[in-house]
């Protein structure tokens, strides 16, 4: 039964591939994995499967991960309909930074490093701060998609106190990874690919220079009459009755708390700290700051109750991948996939091509799902015991899978990120496509042999 055990994340990855969808390739890759352990009877499998699901609440450390990502929903409600996002984005608008190409790329760049709280939020936002300002200086919809959607989405796996760091560490934990968030501020240097498209984002803006695609874009570009066009309902000169207090405080608290209390519940160890427990507890005292912001608004329409369940439930679909994958996790280890892939990373002829191969692989997956979170539950529990059995750094092959999916996010036209940088800036989706592959694949090709290169010093 030895090669059976890879059975089901191969599944996962088949059916990830095929059907671009991510509960489904979860799903029946737990079923599989269930009906194996229950010595190939598929209707036991199928009820043991369930046992698992709700097994995974089991762990208070998965519980408070689950919780942390439907409670940031309410926190993120709460920003944006107190006017705070608005007014941070007015804020730093009227610092006045941005009358030359350099400068406008430069803050609205920063915007997409700032609000890096959820992806989502940081390139709506970085949209509606860059947009007019691009216009005015005649440059083009395509490099401002570019700018934001390279800046937003990496540094959203570099600075971890978000729901990608808590749903990372929590794979690995369910995983048997012990230290799980000592290792995961770890990745943070060895995220290659993420490192290199803040970089290249930013020397782009600072040199004022494109190639390829894109530079043809800002050649071809011709800006609206109107610089000052509205972005949605909303002009760049609006006064906005949100304070960007209302979300620079719950941001500084979420970011803080965290610290706070890992170093708190580590003893004076930050290393040592419950990553799981402190980020909740942040983020409750966040959302109850950015709560009581909304209520003292001028403009709050709705109960806080009201509005903060409707936060809930736009992540909840997030939290039902995250779910699945933790009860992969759990299911993969109870079946010996784990050791499995382990003792046969032992043996493979040039171990120190792992980093680079999970890179690639969890690259294609990302692309042809449309998404990181999906990836990351299938190939997380495969790169951990591949690292044990080939004597490689826990954080490097981890990073290699996480940089991965971003990699294969910014080159997919069906991701969801893709798609909101597009209309963010207002960009055709397939012109922000086109223009922004040739960048990626750089970055991409680039980030294959420094893997190949650290996993040969490893």
């Amino acid at each position: 039964m030895d090669w059976l055990t890879i059975a089901p994340p191969i599944l996962a990855l088949g059916v990830a591939v095929w059907t671009r969808n991510v509960y489904w390739a979860l799903g029946l890759a737990i079923v599989l994995s269930e009906t194996l352990i229950a010595g190939y009877n598929p209707g036991m499998g199928v009820l043991a499967t369930v046992d698992r699901v709700t097994g995974v609440f089991g762990s208070t450390g998965n519980t408070r991960i689950l919780l942390f990502c439907l409670i940031i929903g309410a926190l993120i409600a709460y920003m944006q309909r107190s006017g705070g996002v608005l007014a941070m984005v007015a804020w730093l608008h009227r610092r006045n930074f941005a009358s030359t190409p350099r400068r406008a790329g430069i803050i609205t760049a920063l915007a997409g490093v700032v609000l890096f709280i959820e992806t989502n939020v940081s390139l709506l936002a970085s949209g509606i701060l860059g947009r007019p300002l691009f216009d005015r200086l005649q440059l083009s919809r395509a490099r401002l998609a570019y700018v934001i959607d390279s800046t937003c989405a990496p540094v959203s796996v570099l600075i971890l106190f978000n729901g990608w760091g808590a749903y990372v560490a929590g794979l690995m934990a369910s995983n048997g990874v012990d230290n799980a968030f000592e290792v995961l501020f770890q990745t943070v240097m060895l995220n290659f690919y993420a490192l290199l498209a803040v970089v290249i984002a930013f020397a782009t803006v600072f040199f004022d220079r494109t190639f390829g695609a894109l530079a043809q874009a800002d050649d071809d570009w011709t800006a609206p009459v109107d610089s000052t066009e509205p972005v949605g309902n909303d002009p760049v000169t609006v006064e906005v009755e949100g304070r960007a207090t209302y979300m620079g405080l719950p941001v500084a608290i979420l970011v803080l708390g965290s610290l706070a209390f890992m170093i708190w519940t580590g003893g004076g160890d930050i290393t040592r700290g419950s990553g799981s427990q402190s980020i909740l507890w942040a983020v409750v005292l966040a959302t109850a700051a950015a709560g009581w912001f909304f209520r003292r608004s001028s403009h709050s329409q709705g109960s806080v109750l009201d509005i903060g369940f409707g936060g809930m439930a736009e992540l909840l679909p997030a939290v039902v991948v995250i779910l699945l994958a933790l009860t992969l996790g759990d299911s993969l280890g109870a079946l010996g996939t784990g050791a499995f892939i382990a003792s046969t990373a032992a043996t493979v002829p040039a171990p120190f091509l792992i980093p680079a191969v999970l890179f690639v692989i969890a690259g294609v997956t990302s692309f042809t799902t449309g998404t990181s979170w999906g990836t990351y539950g299938i190939l997380i529990p495969i790169a951990i015991p591949m690292a044990i059995g080939a004597d490689l750094p826990l954080a490097l092959t981890v990073a290699a899978v996480m940089g991965g999916g971003v990699f294969g996010d910014h080159c997919s036209p069906i991701s969801d990120t893709t798609i909101i940088a597009s209309l963010a800036a207002g960009c055709e989706h397939v012109e922000h496509v086109r223009t922004q592959l040739p960048y990626a694949l750089v970055g991409g090709g680039v980030t294959v042999l420094l893997y190949a290169v650290a996993g040969l010093l490893a």
